[in-house]
């Protein structure tokens, strides 16, 4: 076993003011998310989207983050990282204002879809450079703790502040927070970031970027229908045309001088558990939230700052959560603290299934709170251990596979989990809809919770009141399903990190990167067909 090399350099003040400003740009990351599910109840009323587009408008932005990252963390290789950081902050603000004063659904979509290009840009400058910056273990260690703390301090602002926006202001409002962020990384960016980029990196292959959106979006796009309307037709030749698509890049980056990401880091272990693991974490906790924001102002009947406020809890569990687990991880190890976050996790989807329409806010407070300190080791330790398995020179390559498997997990979730709620909605409220309530108002309230609501305030007397009655009963329903099928879904994870995981040590001790980046050395390189040309720090 390798020790670590004691005279690496320390991070000085410039790389902790530094940290600071990576820190802003993952804080707006998930904000960006976080306050829109807020919004989802005003963007109905206003823009009168059907599901189907009320799905795009939520998770499109992920989509496009996911389908992009490697693209712009291969980019950022080339004209810099600090750079593409930079054009990234300032194009994501200016379609903010866009986004901010769509007149449409579908004009949303389609801002939504370049807020998650120019997204793709910040999110892959992050984790890279706080591994160029941070040599010292210890060091970095604590400054992957405060990254992930500024993703959970994302989730407490977000609402809070969307809430305050929302009472005030327009819908659009929500997107205009993301202003003074995007002003505060374009001034301070580049005084206290290094620049990097890689010397010896060839061009970036235009169609291999082409291939991998396509493909993320194909079998996206494939999942999402057939779990909202049914396996039809096209939708499983999207998902087949997305796989393919799928196997022709990773053959093409076989072949390339100059490859988008080394494949064969997928053929290390530690990297493919915890790559898994971190994915499907990410899919639960994404998946579920979204019913909690609804429930919370279309079903308890709250405003949008009392919903962000009763959101809090929940956050700040997660901050407290991931700020404690680098202190316990040498203690405890990294596998039992994964497979017992998720077990957490999971009892808290139990405790989500039993909240009730009318008495159920104290059980959602607690469900979420529970949820969020199950998760909170999650995340931190898996993200260091994919880092740390790939070799310290494709550090890169791997911060922008983990964070691609991260956002594309968080999108399915939404689409998938989104979708198995919306059927079990449309299910119960079919089956209980009220007598002599017309045929056109049935199949808007069909749509979302968000369109009865609306359909349900125009019908005076006993029929109006009995739709928004059925309705909430039914929205529960489905929210009961998710976590439930939630629920099932942490427990196999975490029986999965216990059992594949069992070898390797406690992610965020000085020695967990250096092991078992050396420990399987010789499996990239044997794995590898030809010398394939590293990408990152």
């Amino acid at each position: 076993m390798t020790t670590i090399d004691t005279a690496a350099p320390r991070a000085g003040r410039r790389e902790w003011a530094g940290l600071t400003v990576l820190a802003l740009a993952c804080l707006l990351y998930v904000m960006d998310l976080t306050v829109l599910h807020l919004a989802v109840p005003a963007i109905s009323a206003e823009l009168h989207p059907t599901s189907a587009e009320m799905l795009w408008i939520i998770d499109i932005y992920g989509f496009f983050v996911a389908g992009s990252l490697v693209t712009m963390g291969t980019l950022g290789d080339r004209i810099g990282r600090r750079r593409i950081l930079m054009i990234g902050a300032a194009a994501f603000g200016a379609v903010s204002v866009l986004a901010a004063f769509s007149v449409s659904a579908e004009m949303l979509i389609v801002t939504r879809a370049l807020l998650g290009i120019a997204g793709a840009t910040l999110a892959p400058s992050t984790l890279s450079l706080i591994f160029h910056m941070f040599r010292d273990p210890k060091q970095r260690s604590i400054a992957i703790g405060v990254w992930i703390g500024s993703f959970s301090a994302g989730s407490a602002i977000g609402p809070v502040l969307g809430g305050v926006m929302l009472e005030l202001f327009w819908w659009g409002s929500v997107f205009l927070l993301a202003l003074p962020v995007m002003i505060a990384l374009l001034v301070l960016g580049p005084r206290v970031l290094p620049e990097y980029r890689d010397p010896d990196a060839g061009r970036l292959d235009l169609f291999s970027a082409a291939l991998s959106v396509a493909a993320v979006l194909a079998v996206i796009y494939g999942l999402k229908g057939a779990a909202q309307d049914g396996p039809a037709p096209a939708h499983v030749v999207s998902i087949l045309a997305g796989v393919g698509l799928g196997v022709v890049w990773l053959r093409r980056q076989r072949r390339l001088p100059d490859p988008m990401i080394d494949v064969a880091l997928f053929r290390i272990r530690a990297f493919n558990t915890a790559l898994a693991v971190n994915f499907l974490a990410i899919f639960v906790a994404i998946g579920y939230f979204l019913f909690i924001a609804q429930f919370l102002q279309l079903v308890l009947g709250l405003s949008p700052l009392e919903a962000g406020l009763l959101s809090l809890p929940s956050a700040l569990g997660f901050v407290v959560g991931s700020q404690v687990t680098p202190r316990i991880a040498p203690r405890v190890g990294a596998r039992r603290l994964i497979a017992g976050g998720l077990a957490v996790a999971a009892v808290g989807m139990s405790i989500l299934t039993q909240v009730g329409r009318q008495d159920g806010l104290a059980t959602l407070v607690i469900a979420s709170v529970v949820i969020s300190l199950g998760f909170a080791p999650v995340f931190g330790l898996t993200t260091e251990l994919i880092v740390g398995s790939a070799p310290p020179e494709r550090a890169g390559a791997a911060s922008g596979i983990s964070e691609t498997g991260a956002e594309l997990g968080g999108a399915l979730g939404i689409a998938i989990l989104g979708s198995v709620g919306i059927a079990v909605y449309r299910g119960k409220l079919d089956a209980s809809l009220p007598a002599g309530l017309p045929d056109e108002a049935a199949a808007t309230a069909r749509d979302t919770l968000g369109a009865a609501a609306d359909v349900a305030s125009q019908i005076p007397g006993p029929i109006g009141s009995g739709l928004i009655d059925t309705a909430q009963s039914a929205f529960v329903g489905g929210m009961h399903t998710v976590a439930a099928v939630s629920a099932v879904i942490a427990v196999a994870v975490a029986a999965l990190a216990w059992r594949a995981l069992r070898d390797h040590g406690a992610a965020g001790t000085d020695a967990t990167a250096t092991d078992a980046s050396d420990d399987r050395q010789d499996e990239v390189e044997a794995s590898r067909h030809g010398e394939l040309e590293p990408v990152g720090c």
